[in-house]
């Protein structure tokens, strides 16, 4: 599912793209903004796959804020002037969408994103490892290594064979390094590997001789998967 964010000075427009996205599979508007200081609140907060943004804004270019972003999600540009598709493109945009918007166009758009999203999680999971820094230099880790992930307070510990890696980093930023299908989060404090789990109950389940506890915000999303391993074997 692409979670995306519109941004646009004319509600018209953010309610165009709205009933768009709402006629598409496998995409979700999670945010709509008409000035570019909330939407940078809202993006440097949270984590979207897609940003539909409209190059005039009254405050600020859309391509300028955009190059000024610190985590830059994959980008669609709107507008009605067409000059400047090279310079969006320049900028790595999936596509450049020219008002007004067709439906046809604007699926098309959004394939493409949803193409790029797809290339990118099977690249995650045929390279099979992430990068860490610790002690001043950057470790690769391999994901086949990891035995549990854990918190503590500003850091994560790595649990590895034969040693752990204690890392200054958020459970939040280590998700997002981490394949969805190989790993799954169960409480505030513990990432898990799916395929280290030998049994399991709602409220806890057993990783080698570790008990790791389920809270009741992931109860769901870990039967889910448990479910769908069940399921293939």
């Amino acid at each position: 599912m692409l979670k995306c964010v519109a941004i646009d000075d004319e509600p018209l427009a953010l309610e165009i793209i709205r009933n768009y996205v709402g006629k598409l599979n496998d995409i979700d508007i999670v945010a709509t903004f008409t000035d570019t200081v909330s939407a940078k609140a809202f993006l440097d907060d949270n984590n979207v796959d897609l940003l539909f943004l409209d190059i005039q804004m009254p405050d600020i270019n859309g391509m300028r804020f955009y190059a000024q972003l610190a985590q830059k999600p994959p980008v669609i540009f709107t507008t009605a002037f067409s000059q400047y598709a090279v310079e969006g493109f320049n900028l790595d945009a999936i596509d450049y969408l020219v008002k007004p918007i067709e439906f046809e166009r604007f699926s098309k758009a959004v394939t493409k994103a949803k193409e790029l999203q797809e290339y990118h999680q099977n690249k995650e999971m045929n390279d099979g490892y992430l990068f860490v820094k610790y002690n001043y230099q950057w470790n690769k880790i391999f994901f086949k290594d990891i035995i549990l992930i854990e918190a503590l307070d500003d850091y994560i510990k790595i649990h590895m064979q034969p040693k752990s890696l204690l890392v200054h980093m958020s459970m939040k930023a280590v998700t997002e390094k981490l394949p969805s299908q190989k790993f799954v989060r169960v409480h505030r404090s513990y990432i898990v590997p799916v395929d280290g789990i030998t049994s399991f109950n709602k409220n806890t389940l057993q990783l080698g001789d570790k008990q790791i506890p389920v809270s009741s915000s992931y109860q769901k999303q870990v039967q889910e998967i448990l479910q769908k391993r069940i399921e293939q074997s």
